[in-house]
């Protein structure tokens, strides 16, 4: 595995196990509100605070020195190497045809809304 791979895998691991750490802690907060057994666990720092980092900590391991895992990056970093990606003008043009699809989408359905609305009104009359 080439260095710079292998740097893109550690930062990829290390922003996952960031999210899930934060995941956890945000959990933890959120069912704290709900179970009287959480809040009271939840008290202590310990549990608040390092039960998430722990895990960050464990998940980034865990990632880091599998060696399946690794593999796993590392083709995953090959094959997104070989995608081509559009140019600029490319995906400016693209975007403005979705806006403009959007635009004229939004339209139909208004138009359908207010038409079968107003045809209910009538006979409901």
């Amino acid at each position: 595995m080439d260095k710079l791979n292998s740097k893109i895998l550690t930062l990829s691991f290390a922003a996952a196990a960031a999210i899930a750490g934060m995941t956890l802690h945000l959990l933890i907060k959120s069912f704290a509100g709900a179970f009287g057994v959480v809040a009271r666990l939840s008290d202590s720092d310990v549990v608040r605070h390092g039960l998430p980092v722990v895990f960050g900590i464990i998940l980034f391991a865990v990632l880091q020195f599998n060696p399946r895992v690794l593999a796993w990056g590392q083709e995953v970093v090959m094959e997104i190497r070989k995608v081509v990606w559009p140019s600029r003008k490319d995906t400016t043009a693209m975007t403005i045809v979705v806006c403009i699809m959007v635009l004229i989408s939004s339209v139909i359905v208004t138009s359908f809304d207010f038409i079968s609305g107003y045809v209910v009104n009538v006979l409901m009359r």
